[in-house]
């Protein structure tokens, strides 16, 4: 455990999370890392391997406490073989509510002083210039909330976390002013470093407060479950049986989160998980000294107050919002709030979990730093940086994300090619140069349905990320999901996409990036229906658009072609259809204006590239066949800037690029004639007599 205070107060440092109780005993620390301050104004950093009763009195005046030994650390790390099986999912991860209590214990025995933050040991890890989270705990007040997150949330923040002793009495106003404090105090010590509140529903209201208070201040708010009024249907009788019931907590906790099937209260406090608390017996005794008879009297007075402040003064939020609504939390949250919110904010989005309930932190199925990667809410300066704010896949959710197109990727057995510095064709990635900056620039299947294949087959088996550049589009948070899934597009944000311009392009190759580029965009991807298919038809732009920046970097450009959509599906219904189909009537609407928004990136062109319309295919389905993609040989630039500064030079080179794409797609579309596996059930028979992980055989090269 790390502790950093920031009031006033003598503490005795113990380790792990029993920080705050007193030592009647010798008790050993292994690695603990904790700070003094005196009247002397410099820091100092003390490492301790074992301790009696050690006591610290700190007086800080707004200075920071704490400095973390091997500090600096990578953004996120993938293994060698991400499919490896070795790495699961994160350690945290694996945390339960038992786990919470467990760390809790110390944590609020014989808890008194005022209220303090203090830095889990798991989040020692982050990368310089991280910047800094605070959490501000739900009605528990342990500041424990997010002990599931600890590890993730470590590597890309510097994690403080509010604990409210159990004791403790202060009104909402005064905890507001506590974390005002510490804002101003950081955003004075660090004035280009972001700061996230992140809230758990009453600490939600608070952040809330903080942030309409100080809308000059370099915000950025979380918030799960906002408690955004009190449901006087479910807390006036709950106060009511909290006077009666005797103090006997076991007793007490049973009456009012009582786990019987059914029971409405249980499912609005969170049911399952309750149930499992309560089904641990050793559990009781923490939850008691959590949730004393009066403290419980005290947090329902402390909501109703925080929420009426929230509400009165959310007018003046300017930071941006992030809401994570659960679908089962009937409580203290309440949807056309949510709507005035979205009204209200400024910059906000919401993000539905219809299937969790309110303890959202402590659910299986939500990984907070996973959210913040497919929101785009995660920077490190004044606004998102796609490129430099991109937080790498961790090998645990690349597994996800390949098991999530298992289907695809197994029942079309992709065939991969490439091409070597003398030639020669060779099957695998062998002939992708390792170093970058390199730009791929090829054909864009329809729907893009090549896209996570061949970023996690990079990934596998040459350990390069392809940075996407995707139509801006596929970036926004969709916020209406009546019609489209938000989830839809969180794959291209976790994949690393960058909205295509030519300064991102200029920047990834400017920082050496494998960047992976289709001229064709979204004309392609979404192609038409005609009598002479447009599938694999190239629609260009007739300017050279990237040649002069990738020759200015010296990049390599890799052609590449795939074939394969006609194998697996049919279009039966394009966009000129579906406009005549009354009942898609709505939904088209709602697509022209996302696209519309979005901009058409080929405003002007006259040509068939300028008619960029998104549209969501009519697709039939066949039995499937396979893909092959085919990377030709790398076409150098280095050397060659001042050359393809000429105009006509710089066309000739271009038109060589587009040449070679359209040699790889006819090198395909024959080749795959004599495969022998081209087809599904071939390729059963020879996984069920070779093994259904052996690599499937294809044509000769």
């Amino acid at each position: 455990m790390v502790l950093s205070s920031f009031s006033p107060m003598e503490v005795t440092l113990l380790g792990s999370f029993s920080a705050f109780s007193p030592v009647s005993s010798e008790r050993r620390l292994s690695n603990a890392v904790f700070s003094s301050s005196k009247s002397n104004p410099r820091r100092r950093t003390h490492r301790v391997t074992a301790v009696k009763s050690v006591a610290l009195k700190t007086h800080v005046g707004g200075r920071r406490l704490r400095k973390y030994e091997n500090g600096a650390a990578t953004v996120a790390e993938v293994v060698e073989n991400p499919y490896s099986g070795a790495e699961t999912a994160s350690p945290d991860l694996h945390k339960s509510l038992s786990d919470f209590l467990e760390e809790a214990r110390d944590l609020v025995g014989d808890d008194d002083g005022p209220p303090r933050w203090f830095s889990p040991l798991e989040c020692s890890s982050q990368a310089q210039g991280s910047p800094l989270l605070l959490f501000i705990p739900g009605i528990d007040g342990t500041g424990l909330g997010l002990i599931r997150h600890h590890k993730k949330l470590g590597e890309v923040f510097d994690v403080w976390c509010l604990h409210i002793p159990v004791m403790d009495r202060s009104p909402a106003k005064d905890l507001v002013q506590l974390i005002e404090r510490t804002v101003k105090s950081e955003s004075y010590r660090f004035p280009n470093r972001p700061i996230y509140l992140v809230g758990e529903s009453v600490g939600a209201c608070l952040a809330l407060d903080v942030a309409a208070r100080n809308p000059n201040f370099d915000l950025t708010l979380i918030l799960a479950n906002p408690a955004t009024h009190v449901n006087n249907l479910m807390s006036q009788p709950l106060v009511g049986m909290l006077n009666v019931l005797p103090d006997g907590v076991p007793t007490l906790l049973g009456e009012i989160f009582g786990f019987k099937q059914g029971d409405p209260l249980t499912a609005v406090l969170g049911g399952g998980i309750l149930r499992d608390l309560f089904a641990v017996s050793a559990n009781l005794p923490t939850l008691s000294r959590i949730f004393p008879k009066d403290t419980l009297l005290w947090k329902m007075e402390l909501v109703k107050s925080a929420v009426a402040s929230a509400n009165t003064h959310i007018h003046a939020v300017r930071a941006e919002t992030l809401i994570l609504l659960s679908g089962r939390d009937q409580w203290l949250l309440n949807e056309a709030d949510i709507d005035r919110f979205a009204r209200t904010l400024p910059n906000f989005i919401v993000r539905k979990l219809k299937d969790n309930g309110h303890f959202l932190f402590f659910e299986d199925s939500v990984d907070l730093v996973t959210i913040i990667k497919c929101t785009c809410f995660y920077r490190r300066g004044k606004s998102h940086d796609h490129i430099s704010d991109y937080i790498m896949l961790t090998s645990y959710e690349l597994k996800q994300l390949v098991d999530d197109h298992k289907l695809l990727i197994d029942a079309t057995s992709p065939v991969y090619l490439s091409t070597l510095a003398n030639g020669k064709r060779v099957r695998g990635l062998e002939g992708i140069p390792s170093e970058g900056p390199v730009l791929y620039v090829g054909y864009h299947v329809l729907l893009g349905l090549e896209i996570v294949p061949v970023i996690t087959q990079f990934l596998k088996e040459r350990n390069i990320h392809l940075r996407g550049l995707a139509h801006p589009m596929l970036m926004w948070n969709i916020q209406d999901d009546r019609l489209v899934d938000p989830e839809m597009l969180d794959k291209y944000k976790m994949l690393g996409a960058v909205p295509v311009s030519n300064f991102n392009i200029y920047k990834l190759l400017q920082s050496k990036s494998h960047a992976l580029l289709y001229p064709g965009g979204i004309r392609e991807s979404f192609h038409r229906k005609t009598l002479q298919g447009e599938e694999y038809k190239l629609f260009w732009p007739e300017q050279p658009e990237f040649v002069r920046v990738a020759s200015k970097f010296g990049a390599k450009i890799v052609p590449f072609g795939v074939v394969g959509e006609d194998d697996i599906c049919h279009l039966v219904l394009d966009a000129k259809d579906q406009r005549n189909i009354p009942i898609l009537k709505d939904f088209m609407d709602y697509i022209d204006e996302a696209t519309k928004q979005a901009g058409n990136l080929r405003e002007g062109d006259g040509t068939e590239l300028g008619n960029q319309i998104c549209y969501l295919p009519g697709l039939v389905p066949k039995i499937p066949g396979r893909f092959y993609f085919y990377f030709g040989k790398p076409i150098e630039t280095a050397g060659k800037e001042q050359e393809l500064k000429d105009k006509d030079k710089a066309q000739e080179f271009y038109l060589q690029v587009k040449s070679e794409v359209e040699q790889c797609i006819a090198y395909l579309k024959m080749k795959r004639e004599s495969d022998p596996y081209r087809h599904l059930l071939p390729r059963m028979l020879y996984q069920a007599s070779h093994g259904f992980s052996s690599e499937i055989p294809t044509f000769d090269l």
